[in-house]
């Protein structure tokens, strides 16, 4: 077993037959509504695994989405174990946390006598994080006055506390998470957009459980073996009937609720294999409707996966690359019959014969008759 520890970051990241990536101490967690545990089997995990790795590295400002519960603080400090940064600190902030009249004392700190109660200077967290990561979390709850402030610490690099009017420089690499949609917040004007795309240089998607349910069988594999030592039990396995409740339940609260299901499994089971009957699950059928992700879902992922790795490295015409690899696969896969072609693209077949023409496709196809 390949093992990667850096206590420091409170994390493990570990690569059995499961890639897996955890807390170093997750029992500390126990109230927390956090993911504990990831596991990178089914298919879209996969490709998320496989994109964090390629932009780790870097220092793009990454902006991390996900349901709560599905393990945004966990992916977070896996980009910081693989950057050049993993020496130096990793702060992980709720944005959710503070108060108005705080949140800006919190982020950038404070002079002796700033405000009542401000009777010693004390650094922010920009200036905690220095030389290594920032993750802010729930980044969608910060007030609008204060997006503001922090998109001029992310352009300026620097900070001035609450106070002062000397800025104190800082060297931070920023990843934030968000559970809500920030597009729309933008839209509904509760997000400040040039923030967005400022934070939104990179992305990480991550799933619902109930989308990726290759990860279900193996997250409760390793939450059996944790609970089985915790709880001094002999290893404990699943009924078949155990197992097909677990991947037909919808999940809605993800990897945590995944976690706290097996723990009070194993806390009432009288034999050494947990029964279907053993596995106290609240059904929201309505809410949570317990489907597989359809294929054109998790195309769509990937396809967002790849165009991030392009603007990690855009050529020139990108555009333009993008759409005629658009229009050539799928004339190949129409086997080259512009009517089916233009049904599968939903355009009509006089633009799809334009960009035929345009990318040179009907000049080098002209003679084989599919017209």
């Amino acid at each position: 077993m390949a093992k990667f520890r850096n206590d420091n970051d409170k994390i493990i990241v570990e690569t059995p037959a499961d890639p897996l990536i955890t807390f170093s101490e997750p029992d500390s967690l126990a109230l927390s509504i956090r993911a504990t545990a990831l596991v990178f089997v089914d298919p879209v995990s996969k490709t998320l695994l496989e994109y964090t790795q390629r932009i780790a590295p870097s220092e793009a400002t990454i902006l991390i989405i996900g349901e709560t519960g599905t393990g945004k603080e966990l992916i977070a400090r896996h980009v910081h174990s693989l950057s050049h940064r993993r020496e130096g600190p990793f702060i992980a902030v709720n944005c959710g946390a503070f108060s108005e009249s705080l949140v800006e004392s919190e982020l950038f700190g404070h002079e002796r006598g700033a405000f009542t109660g401000a009777v010693n200077a004390r650094q922010g967290w920009f200036e905690a994080a220095n030389g290594g990561t920032l993750f802010l979390d729930e980044i969608g709850d910060l007030p609008l006055a204060m997006q503001g402030k922090l998109l001029r610490v992310l352009q300026e690099r620097e900070v001035v506390r609450i106070g002062s009017r000397q800025p104190v420089p800082i060297d931070v690499r920023l990843l934030a998470a968000t559970n809500i949609d920030l597009a729309a917040a933008v839209r509904a004007g509760h997000f400040r957009e040039d923030l967005y795309y400022r934070l939104n240089v990179a992305q990480l998607n991550l799933q619902p459980l109930r989308a990726r349910p290759g990860d279900i069988l193996p997250l409760v594999r390793y939450f059996l073996r944790r609970y089985s030592k915790k709880l001094l039990l002999s290893e404990t396995g699943l009924t078949s009937g155990a197992e097909q409740k677990l991947l037909d339940y919808s999940w809605p609260g993800n990897i945590r609720e995944l976690e706290n299901s097996i723990h009070h499994a194993l806390l009432i089971s009288q034999t050494d294999r947990i029964q279907a009957s053993d596995l106290q699950l609240d059904y929201h059928p309505d809410l949570h409707p317990s489907q597989p992700m359809a294929n054109s879902e998790k195309g769509l992922i990937a396809l967002q996966n790849a165009l991030s790795a392009l603007y990690e490295d855009p050529t020139d015409d990108l555009f333009e690359k993008i759409e005629e690899t658009i229009i050539q696969t799928a004339y190949a896969y129409c086997e080259r019959n512009q009517v089916q072609t233009a049904r599968l693209l939903g355009i009509s077949r006089n633009i799809l014969r334009h960009r035929l023409q345009r990318f040179g496709f009907l000049a080098a196809l002209s003679g084989m008759g599919h017209e």
